[in-house]
């Protein structure tokens, strides 16, 4: 009899545990729209916010604070997440972002709201890490693609209607309900992580050691860096007093986080993360792609408006086409590396990005919509094929407790990636700019003047000089991701059985 009710039982447990997965994959997603969302839809609410608050001149903090406490503070959680745990990082960074949120939504000032937009990046940092690394966690080698490309498509979707909603909200609402709204969604995920995500009991040691000086070392090096990146050429030049105060300082602590990290029993930057190759190609790979990025994201809606006169409804659709082919050729690129490799794939899909890139200053000026898109469309379908196979590839080359210092890395590495694109192909644009304008030297202050139905033709030319001069900057980020995978990551990469996963 006992016999007879034991595969019931088996059953039962199997369909149990389907659905608490299924709710914990609803809980990331959720965790994962409300980074997305928080990176963009703040930027079409600025004149809103900026009315009521004040501020103007220093509104970009607005992005750049909670840029900074993102990318900063990835390695930290990383190594906390394998400490103790993916679910109680998870919860912290949640409870910390939505705190975040809420002291948003009652900022009294420009200055009170750029402090808890930071606030809010110090969660942030943890919503990204961690819900990557779970994914990787949840699933096994073969099943990853599908939860990578589900959370590939949430990032894009949320990136591309971020805008929209936040301009909604601030046209018909408050612009405070841009904050407001993370609070229900957060919940629910709050909601199905207590609830649901059980994760196994796992040896750790008796007394777990937090490298504290370490991660408040990584802190300040990587905030002075990034804020020397993010703000030189735009706050002060490059060559000033600030801007070389602050790389002095940022190297001088780059020299403190080693010191620190060599005699760190548990460091939060382990060494062993630059001295693999799988790793240090992929993080190499991948930060050349945050820079490459740039040059569509940030330049590509001013080409579209400026040079084709495009509404900024139709430029953002030009952008837009990628997120359509990234996701879906990212659950594709299963099949393509399990027959040549992560590497291979990765180099297939990078290769063509570069050819596509490098297509991009040869359309025709003026030029059609049409064709800007075409080549997002396929931009799009190349990096999934890129991305994905690296970032499934790297985790399954490490076990449980490594995951998420690897993990972090990874995205530590593109963040960065994609805060130096910006600073670099910001003054790229303005050289092309001031040589084809005779001094026009702010690529932002220039744009707005532009009326896009009546732009001076010299105008449209320069704005088109400037983008095509970014794209072929972007193309050779995606040459020397090639490149690095080509010499440095192995051919095969080192995958662990499940049983170590």
């Amino acid at each position: 009899m006992g016999g007879s009710t034991t595969p019931a039982i088996r059953d039962t447990d199997q369909r149990t545990g389907t659905e608490r997965r299924g709710a914990v994959v609803a809980a990331l997603m959720l965790a994962m729209a409300l980074a997305a969302l928080d990176s963009t839809i703040v930027s079409t609410a600025v004149p809103q916010i900026v009315g009521d608050l004040g501020g103007f001149s220093v509104f970009s903090w607005l992005f750049s604070g909670y840029l900074l406490a993102v990318t900063v503070t990835l390695p930290v959680y990383g190594k906390l997440s394998d400490t103790f745990g993916r679910k109680p990082v998870l919860i912290a960074g949640a409870v910390v972002f939505l705190l975040g949120s809420l002291l948003c939504a009652v900022a009294w000032n420009m200055w009170a709201l750029i402090a808890f937009r930071v606030v809010q990046g110090l969660g942030g940092g943890a919503l990204q890490g961690t819900v990557q690394t779970l994914a990787a966690d949840l699933y096994p080698l073969k099943e990853r693609p599908k939860i990578q490309a589900r959370l590939s498509t949430v990032w894009a979707v949320s990136a591309v209607a971020g805008p929209g909603l936040g301009g909604v909200l601030a046209a018909y609402a408050d612009w405070r309900w841009i904050f407001l709204i993370n609070l229900p969604i957060g919940a629910v995920a709050l909601w199905l992580i207590v609830r649901h995500l059980h994760e196994p009991k796992r040896e750790r040691a008796a007394r777990a050691r937090v490298d504290w000086a370490g991660a408040l070392a990584v802190f300040a090096c990587g905030g002075v860096l990034l804020t020397a990146l993010v703000q030189g050429g735009v706050a002060w030049p490059w060559l000033s007093t600030p801007s070389i105060a602050l790389f002095g300082t940022g190297l001088a602590l780059v020299v403190v986080v080693v010191l620190v990290e060599l005699r760190a029993a548990e460091p939060i930057i382990p060494g062993w993360v630059w001295r693999r190759r799988t790793i240090a190609a992929v993080n190499l790979a991948l930060g050349a792609l945050g820079l490459l990025m740039v040059a569509p994201t940030v330049f590509l809606p001013t080409y579209a408006q400026s040079v084709l006169g495009l509404a900024p409804v139709a430029a953002g659709f030009v952008l837009s086409v990628w997120t359509l082919s990234w996701p879906i050729s990212a659950a594709l690129s299963q099949h393509v590396y399990r027959r040549i490799g992560f590497r291979n794939t990765a180099m297939l899909g990078i290769g063509t990005a570069t050819l596509i890139l490098f297509a991009f200053p040869f359309l025709p000026y003026p030029g059609q919509a049409w064709q800007p898109a075409l080549l997002m469309l396929l931009l799009g379908a190349a990096l999934g094929l890129f991305q994905l196979p690296l970032i499934v590839g790297v985790q399954s080359t490490v076990g449980w407790s490594e995951r998420g210092t690897t993990t972090a890395s990874v995205l530590f590495c593109r963040q960065t990636g994609q805060t130096m694109g910006a600073a670099l192909f910001g003054a790229v644009a303005n050289g092309v700019l001031a040589s084809r304008l005779g001094g026009a030297s702010d690529l932002d202050s220039v744009t707005r003047a532009l009326d896009s139905a009546t732009a001076p033709e010299a105008t449209r030319r320069a704005i088109a000089d400037a983008v095509h001069a970014v794209y072929l900057g972007a193309s050779c980020a995606a040459a020397l991701a090639f490149l690095v995978l080509l010499l440095l990551a192995p051919r095969r990469f080192p995958v662990l059985t499940e049983d170590g996963r």
